[in-house]
């Protein structure tokens, strides 16, 4: 779909903006009726029921399928198919090697899909994989991310940054400098893992595919697949009405998707269902790779950073590459004329890595904020202070003007809240029966992220209604609702009268929802296609008349630097005797411009807290190096922050409107509150215990003396 491009004016009535709107799709979740991926109720043209798929993959880390026996699976009842390398479709492009799945025999890592199963029951279906034998030739493999694996330098990281980074001389500005930190700090495999599976629902007509999908983009899931199997964009329709979060495991195709798709159309007008398995999850659908930052600060006796270096080093893997760019926020957070930063990546027989919540700026960000509160303690600085004296004036990577960066205000507003002057000065300083407690500080930043190419359509309806129609999607961040608001105000009517329509790739376009662009992205564009529709056709159009409008850019994002930044806070208890880290009080607060639903918003916010909580305190995937094999590959062994973990937690936003960023005047906020947590709370267990621990996930372990 075309459209004419508008470049928005800011919006100067926000009468639903800024308001705790209730969630539009909150009564369908809570009662049930919401349809997610596998719910809907699709069936043939003739009525045919769905066929369930279930995946079989491979138990080598590097080899070749010899030979797949599905004698005995066809045999057992209910089995229909078994859909292997020799059988499956053939694809038209198989570049993307991580979804050009059953094209050859190669193997490239542990869990990678060598057949698909279909069956008339789920249980048929499990039951049919487990008799499918495949016969593997093992090949030698590496899996092991290790200080001596060997690296490359990719051409750039994820998100299109340079690879490296060099301003001035830090090497000669380290060796002579007065105060310093030279430290390694290490973040472990992480995995997304929403409540909802990886999941899809397929039909294959024999003239288009229509996948139901649990994703966060069906505009990137359509444009990414019909070329891969020979179809026109058209030819493929991809609807995800309802998603169970994603943390940006499902912000690109994964290979499940291309599994379903290949097997429904190895079965033309029978719909096929497919939920990935909570185990196969950690091989299939993306994790957040382990990372390795060498951080170097040099600091003059007053704390004022002179030199820098980030160098970090991330896992990739054969199939595809994935550069995470953990280096990257060390480019804008604090003023020194001499700096450097770099990636490596080490490509490794493993599964794809991909995002998860601040892909970068997560882990990169809790090896710098621990290195900057090392730096407070050799220079006998407040960590706040040292913050505060280190503040940039300008962007030091780009030289622009900030936009909004208010940081200082966030660190000091924080400060105030959370009672920081009464901070004893040493580690060990407090101690409450058996437990020490001590407290930390660590900043956090995401950028400013506008997605290209956005369309909205507006159409008048009866009654002073609106429909406005775009192809985004709601993973559970509340989209529907603030864009439901975004339209009200861009259209100058109530909330009630807006009918939004959304998640179906045959929508206008909307672009992915990651990155935290999708409200920056998709409300931009539907404002540029509201006010051009009141150009149009004025304040009281009849019905029936609409105005397609792709939107122009609005951010300013060549003259200014448009990010947002945050101050967490934290409490933590140690165990004298166990080592056992508790945290009673986390606080996060935001400067990102303004906020649409203070509702939604919070929500957000403090799930990105538990989420920085959860890496600090649990988070930590194993791969067994002899076999490749994720061995933590279920929510059992793999743990994560529970209740309990989860105590005096709080959010607040500065009060603000960021015109520069977007005509809503907001900043994307689905990020930001993971990063700089974990480092705050690393930061806190040192104030508590005098002991140092640079890597994470910070078990009991670490603190038995």
């Amino acid at each position: 779909m075309t459209a004419d491009q508008v470049t928005p004016e800011p919006l100067r009535s926000t009468s639903s903006i800024g308001t705790s709107l209730l969630r539009r799709d909150g009564v369908e979740k809570v009662t049930g009726d919401a349809t997610y991926a596998v719910e809907h109720p699709v069936t043939g043209p003739a009525g045919e029921p769905p066929l369930h798929a279930w995946l079989v993959t491979s138990t080598v880390a590097r080899g070749r399928v010899v030979a797949v026996d599905a004698t005995a699976a066809l045999a057992h009842a209910g089995v229909v198919s078994v859909v292997d390398h020799t059988s499956a479709p053939r694809l038209a492009d198989t570049s993307d090697r991580e979804l050009a799945i059953l094209q050859d025999d190669a193997i490239a890592f542990r869990g990678q899909i060598v057949a698909i199963v279909l069956a008339e029951t789920s249980e048929s279906a499990r039951e049919g994989a487990a008799l499918v034998h495949v016969e593997q030739e093992a090949e030698p493999h590496a899996a092991a991310f290790q200080e001596d694996s060997p690296t490359y330098a990719p051409e750039s990281v994820n998100g299109g940054s340079e690879t490296d980074t060099l301003d001035g001389d830090p090497d000669e500005a380290l060796a002579r400098a007065l105060v310093t930190v030279d430290a390694t700090y290490t973040t472990p495999h992480e995995h997304n893992n929403p409540m909802e599976p990886h999941a899809a629902t397929a039909l294959w007509d024999g003239e288009r595919l229509t996948l139901h999908d649990s994703t966060q983009g069906p505009r990137p899931v359509r444009g990414t697949l019909a070329p891969m199997l020979g179809l026109a964009e058209e030819q493929v329709r991809v609807l995800a009405p309802y998603v169970g979060g994603g943390f940006g495991s499902k912000g690109l195709p994964h290979a499940p998707e291309m599994a379903v798709a290949l097997a429904a159309m190895t079965v033309p007008g029978q719909p096929v269902r497919l939920a990935v398995t909570r185990q196969q999850m950690f091989a299939l659908t993306g994790y957040r790779t382990p990372t390795r930052s060498h951080v170097r600060l040099g600091a003059h006796p007053d704390g004022r950073l002179e030199a820098l270096r980030h160098d970090a080093v991330t896992q990739s893997s054969r199939v595809k590459e994935f550069a995470e760019q953990a280096a990257v926020p060390a480019r804008v957070m604090y003023a020194a004329p001499h700096r450097a930063t770099t990636h490596r990546v080490a490509e490794l027989d493993v599964p794809v890595p991909s995002w998860m919540r601040a892909p970068g700026e997560m882990p990169g960000m809790y090896a710098q904020e621990v290195a900057v509160d090392e730096l407070a303690l050799h220079a006998g600085l407040d960590p706040v202070a040292l913050r505060v004296r280190n503040e940039p004036d300008v962007d030091p990577d780009t030289g622009n003007p900030w936009g909004n960066r208010r940081l200082v205000e966030c660190l000091r507003r924080g400060a105030e809240r959370f009672g920081w002057a009464d901070r004893p000065t040493g580690a060990r300083a407090t101690v409450d029966g058996e437990w020490w407690v001590g407290t930390g500080v660590a900043a956090s930043t995401y950028p400013m992220l506008w997605m290209p190419g956005n369309i909205a359509r507006v159409r008048s309806l009866d009654g002073g209604r609106y429909a406005v129609a775009i192809a985004a999607t709601d993973i559970g961040t509340g989209a529907r609702t603030v864009l439901t608001q975004i339209a009200a105000d861009a259209l100058g009517c109530p909330p009630e009268a807006i009918d939004l329509d959304m998640a179906d790739s045959d929508l206008p376009f909307g672009s992915v929802a990651g990155g935290s662009s999708g409200t920056t992205s998709w409300g931009t564009a539907i404002v540029a296609a509201a006010q051009q529709f009141r150009a149009d056709h004025g304040e009281h159009p009849d019905p029936g008349v609409e105005t397609t409008a792709a939107s122009g850019q609005y951010a300013d994002m060549d003259g200014h630097a448009l990010h947002s930044f945050g101050a967490v806070f934290c409490e933590a208890r140690v165990h004298r005797y166990t080592g056992e880290v508790r945290v009673p009080r986390l606080l996060g607060v935001y400067s990102v411009g303004r906020v649409v639903n203070p509702r939604t918003a919070r929500s957000q916010l403090l799930g990105g807290l538990v989420m920085g909580l959860s890496a600090a305190l649990h988070e930590e995937g194993w791969r067994d190096p002899r076999t490749g094999h994720t061995v933590t590959q279920d929510l059992a062994t793999y743990h994560v922050a529970a209740h309990a973990d989860v105590r005096d937690i709080d959010a607040e936003w500065l009060d603000d409107i960021d015109e520069l960023s977007t005509p809503m005047g907001s900043r994307g906020i689905g990020e930001i509150g993971i990063v700089g947590t974990a480092a705050a709370v690393a930061n806190a267990t040192y104030h508590a215990t005098g002991v140092r621990v640079r890597d994470l996930p910070l078990t009991a372990d670490h603190f038995l003396e």
